[in-house]
């Protein structure tokens, strides 16, 4: 009998417990906000123009949005007290100012969404000290220039901050030595500069964009401690040379993007260390040479970005340790077709893994995609470039012109012609066809005066053809 008692017992309490906190959940719903039982219990007071946070919500609460409303002001304790509580969204307000102790009462609050607020600017020490199980906090677009130090000190399982869109000149000191980081978002701030203790001690840090900022600088060493880091985005920033160390001990890098600085040379040291990375990217640069060897170390790589830059040629040294690479983006650069690129249109016809690589020289295939250029050999199967070929085939000198046939026949009778008369049998050769030649009459060089006249004679009439032929 008391085993089915307790059997009754049991069973009412799982039947009735669902029943009962949904209507906990439906007893306590501010006016105006909506609730459900979506997440146990959800408080949805989005979109409602609320000037500030309603006085009560449901004890067994959840999720709570306060999404785009007019709240300015967080009071001492401003939600009063909500254990259940794991998400707070407060996005698109205009919160100024945040009282010290306004998240007291929410002791397992794991993520906090505070972005687009345009008015906070400044952050107290204590402002979320009472968040002791916090893991993710939203703070994007707050117009916030700087934050304390130790704001995050009794946080200790804050792993994703989300920082975007401010105006921080500087990586917050308030990450280092936060050894459960995982994901950092710096995007589009006013970043100068990656110092060398900007990210110490961030043994766990996977993700970090610092992508849309002023970065000039990089120290060296300055990613040292990141030696878990997977994703690293530093495009769009005012980079144009790295320190040698740069990236070293990254080991587990697989994603860098680099894309939009202002780098002109690919150093052979920079990415030593990079064994798993998968994606690089250096496109939108001043590239326009890089160093053999430079990808060596890279032999995971699937895609590499070379597109928008200033390269002319790209040596087929520079790719040999990695020809086996899956995508290679090459478009936008001032290819000059010659025969240093011919393994890459080898490579295009084979793979099919390059396209859209327009010539913009020689002037001879110009606008022309590489695919579609033709490479003359040479008869030992040598590759000749187009200058060569001009050279070898095509540009005359006058001393090794080859004459056409009339121009033969036509410079052979002017010989003739012009030819001297040497001794006397030639002359009376000649006066076979001239009957009113006589030898009577000679002058100095012993040759009679009509053949002086011949020969003059002769001379008018082989310029005559000469005229007549040029």
């Amino acid at each position: 009998m008391g085993k089915v008692m307790f059997v009754k017992i049991v069973y009412a309490v799982l039947f009735i417990q669902p029943i009962y906190t949904i209507w906990a959940c439906f007893r306590s719903c501010p006016s105006s906000c909506v609730c459900t039982n979506e997440r146990n219990c959800s408080v949805l007071c989005d979109r409602l123009g609320l000037p500030e946070i309603p006085s009560e919500f449901p004890c067994e609460a959840s999720f709570i949005t306060l999404d785009k409303n007019n709240i300015k002001f967080l009071s001492e304790k401003a939600f009063g007290t909500l254990p259940s509580l794991k998400c707070l969204s407060l996005t698109h307000n205009n919160i100024s100012f945040i009282t010290p102790g306004a998240f007291k009462g929410l002791p397992n609050l794991t993520e906090l969404k505070m972005a687009h607020n345009d008015y906070i600017r400044y952050l107290h020490t204590r402002t979320f000290s009472a968040l002791k199980k916090l893991v993710k906090l939203d703070l994007a677009d707050c117009n916030l220039f700087n934050i304390p130090d130790r704001i995050f000190i009794e946080l200790p399982f804050l792993n994703e901050l989300i920082f975007f869109q401010n105006n921080f000149r500087r990586i917050p000191g308030a990450i280092r030595g936060m050894r459960n980081l995982t994901h950092v978002y710096l995007e589009s701030n006013k970043i100068e500069a990656v110092a060398y203790n900007s990210l110490q001690d961030l043994t766990n840090l996977k993700y970090l964009n610092l992508q849309d900022n002023k970065i000039n600088v990089i120290h060296d060493m300055s990613f040292q401690d990141c030696k878990r880091m997977e994703f690293l985005f530093l495009n769009d920033n005012l980079l144009n040379e790295l320190p040698e160390n740069s990236f070293k001990g990254l080991r587990k890098l697989k994603l860098l993007n680099m894309g939009g600085n202002f780098i002109t040379n690919v150093s052979n040291v920079w990415f030593q260390d990079l064994f798993e990375l998968e994606v690089l990217y250096l496109d939108r640069n001043k590239i326009s040479y890089i160093e053999e060897g430079a990808f060596e170390n890279l032999t995971s790589l699937v895609a590499l970005h070379l597109n928008s830059n200033n390269l002319a040629t790209l040596p087929f040294d520079v790719f040999r340790p990695v020809y086996f690479i899956g995508r290679l983006f090459l478009f936008k650069n001032p290819w000059e077709c010659d025969c240093r690129i011919e393994w890459l249109k080898d490579w295009m016809d084979n793979y099919k893994l390059v396209r859209d690589i327009p010539c913009s020289s020689p002037t001879s295939v110009t606008g022309v995609d590489l695919s579609s250029v033709i490479f003359t050999k040479s008869p030992d199967g040598m590759c000749l470039d187009a200058a060569e070929q001009n050279l070898s085939y095509f540009i005359s000198f006058p001393t090794e012109r080859v004459p056409s046939t009339m121009e033969s026949k036509l410079s052979s009778l002017i010989s003739k012609l012009l030819r001297p008369l040497g001794n006397y049998e030639d002359r009376g050769n000649l006066t076979e066809s001239f009957d009113n030649s006589t030898f009577s009459e000679t002058n100095d060089t012993g040759l009679s005066l009509n053949t002086v006249h011949y020969n003059k004679g002769m001379m008018c009439f082989a310029s005559l053809v000469i005229f007549y032929m040029f």
